[in-house]
């Protein structure tokens, strides 16, 4: 994310969860392409920014330990990550040995400190920064949003995806016969969305009938928008809501907070959170099922925090992953 943006049980997983129901459709054709009709499973993850968090191994591993227990036909890590260097060998390694089928997206944080994209692909072992991969009979396209090249780029980390990805994506639409999910780090829509949005949107709008949904992270926000048919999930941080400098305070000891000074300038997550999604043919929906947490020290209510000026706290801004619904179309 922006600086700044302005071990448990199965029951203690379903228990930490709450039902929210939106009417948002999955499209005919896309739903008519599935190639069976057992329901399939996704583990994510979204910014668990290890090298910003005192516990972020603790974190994974209470995901590592849900995946024992949902058996999901694969996991995901959206972004913002981990710094791909020998310093979080056991992090990654921790994602990468949960399953065999762990899948990486590359987050604008995962190369800060001198880090590269050709080191995040070695060390996480990516077959390439933007790909396609299929699991099950569904089909994901990771797109890479850090390319430079925006005309409209007014500074910071660059949030684009450029004409040589955007021709690719386009050939995958054109060859996948689908069905499809987008996954990138940065949003294709709403807030924080790469500089190019409205562009990618029409790529996609062009082959919504193929596609179920797009997922995204790094807004540390709980949210669901929908265009042209198509919804867009914003998936919640792991660890925490950045508030920056306007806004330091200590949620923990302070050895933790001179150990990682970065923590003062967030809200940070009592618990980690994740999500499972179950993509379910035969009744053509997909379900969400997110973690709920609190916060850790005082809340961006308490704090006054005032720099997300079109987000509601307690809204999309939360310590949690809600539950969601997505149904098939009525068409």
């Amino acid at each position: 994310m922006e600086k700044p943006i302005k071990g448990i049980t199965r029951r203690d997983f379903v228990k930490s969860t709450a039902l929210s129901c939106l009417a948002f459709s999955l499209p005919n054709m896309a739903c008519s392409t599935f190639k069976g009709s057992a329901p399939v499973k996704i583990g994510l993850i979204a910014d668990l920014h290890q090298d910003i968090m005192h516990d972020g191994v603790q974190r994974m591993q209470a995901f590592v330990e849900q995946v024992k227990v949902q058996q999901p036909h694969a996991i995901m890590q959206l972004g913002d990550f981990a710094y791909p260097g020998e310093k979080n060998k056991e992090v990654i390694q921790l994602f990468n040995n949960a399953h065999e089928q762990a899948l990486h997206v590359i987050g604008n944080h995962d190369t800060d400190a001198g880090y590269t994209t050709d080191q995040c692909l070695s060390y996480w072992g990516m077959p390439a920064r933007y790909y396609a991969k299929e699991v099950e009979g569904i089909h994901f396209i990771v797109l890479d949003g850090n390319e430079k090249g925006s005309p409209t780029h007014q500074g910071g980390y660059a949030s684009y995806v450029g004409k040589e990805q955007q021709s690719w994506l386009v050939d995958q639409l054109k060859t996948i016969e689908g069905p499809i999910i987008i996954v990138s780090h940065q949003p294709l829509l709403g807030p924080l969305a790469v500089d190019n949005a409205e562009e990618i949107q029409s790529i996609l709008s062009a082959a919504k009938g193929k596609i179920l949904f797009a997922i995204n992270g790094h807004t540390h926000i709980d949210m669901l928008l929908e265009k042209d048919g198509i919804p867009y999930l914003h998936l919640n941080s792991a660890s925490y809501l950045w508030v920056g400098g306007d806004y330091q305070h200590q949620s923990y000891s302070e050895k933790i907070h001179e150990d990682h000074p970065w923590i003062s300038y967030t809200c940070p997550y009592k618990d980690s959170l994740f999500a499972f999604m179950t993509i379910d043919p035969e009744t053509r929906t997909v379900t969400l099922t997110g973690k709920k947490s609190e916060w850790q020290g005082e809340s961006p209510a308490e704090l006054g925090v005032d720099n997300y000026p079109t987000l509601t706290i307690g809204d999309e801004i939360v310590p949690s992953i809600s539950n969601r619904k997505i149904l098939k179309s009525k068409g």
